[in-house]
């Protein structure tokens, strides 16, 4: 019952019975209100917040479907920039100038935001095809952009981390994830053993006030998340949901971001880290074939490097 429901919500809802619509601060207001309560990645603050995600160097993009106008089912938030940024907070919440749009400015597009609005749409494929085509629509409107990434958040690893955390503490009494030097950094920095410190550090965004815990944590959790996102596997594919998503249509694991969203929510999901998935548009069909049949990862030497450390001083 659940395959053939799937089926056939995927026929109904396939490509060639969707609507592409921008959304602007002109749109209905119940629209707009419909997509600020939706967002699920970065949650909309105010009117004023929302005003400035469909406002200049920003756009807002949503599939509709002719038999439920005015209803959105997948939204795309893209932030218009001169490069790729690492940083969340300088698209949801710094304050664009007023000044009009200036298409010479605009190198960049960032997908920093996708949201499937109706959960009985889940396993049905809208957000490969809302890329793609949010991808066309901008490179019509900027024949300049020259670089499409996202800037996306990794669900999962701080879960992940106290997973790993809790076996080896059972098993070994100790832990092999941080080398012995960065142990004893933390030590002289909170004055009590780092595993029990740590457990406790990262189950509130304490820690992130602190420049020397900030900066000693540094090279070891983006060695650890590197390894999460590149190494830990479900059949195969990655077992982050996002980063599969994003390896599946074809993008490249580009960069990891330190600091990249403070937010008590970035804080709690992966200790404040982010990630940019790069679509590099002339290889994105033979990356997404390599990953889906050989279920290899196209990654940056950022990311392998990150990898190679965690495999030389970390022990799994």
């Amino acid at each position: 019952m659940n395959g053939i429901l799937k089926s056939m919500l995927s026929e109904w809802f396939s490509i060639g019975f969707l609507n592409l619509e921008r959304i602007t601060w002109q749109s209905p207001c119940e629209v707009l209100q419909k997509i600020s309560e939706y967002e699920a990645v970065h949650p909309v603050r105010n009117w004023t917040d929302m005003k400035r995600r469909v406002g200049p160097y920003r756009r807002c993009f949503t599939f509709t479907h002719s038999s439920m106008p005015g209803e959105p089912l997948i939204v795309l938030h893209v932030g218009l920039m001169q490069n790729i940024l690492g940083n969340i907070q300088a698209i949801v919440k710094e304050v664009p100038s007023s000044e009009a749009e200036d298409g010479n400015k605009i190198k960049s597009a960032i997908f920093y935001s996708i949201s499937l609005t109706q959960q009985g749409l889940q396993g049905v494929e809208l957000g490969n095809y809302l890329i793609k085509r949010v991808v066309k629509e901008l490179q019509g409107e900027f024949s300049q952009i020259s670089e499409f990434s996202s800037l996306s958040p990794i669900p999962g690893f701080t879960k992940w981390l106290f997973g790993v955390f809790n076996t080896q503490m059972k098993e070994l009494g100790r832990t092999e994830l941080f080398l012995d030097s960065e142990c004893k950094e933390i030590t002289d920095i909170t004055g009590a053993p780092a595993i029990e410190t740590l457990k406790r550090l990262f189950t509130s965004n304490e820690w992130m006030k602190s420049e020397s815990l900030v900066k000693v944590l540094e090279a070891p959790l983006m060695r650890l998340c590197a390894w999460y996102l590149y190494g830990e596997k479900h059949r195969g594919f990655a077992l982050n949901p996002v980063a599969n998503f994003h390896l599946q249509n074809g993008a490249v694991m580009w960069r990891l971001n330190w600091m990249a969203d403070t937010s008590p929510r970035g804080a709690a999901a992966s200790c404040g880290m982010m990630v940019n998935y790069r679509y590099f548009l002339e290889n994105t069909s033979v990356n997404s074939a390599r990953y889906l049949q050989m279920k290899h990862i196209e990654a940056s030497e950022q990311v392998l490097n990150l990898v190679s450390q965690f495999k030389k001083n970390s022990k799994l």
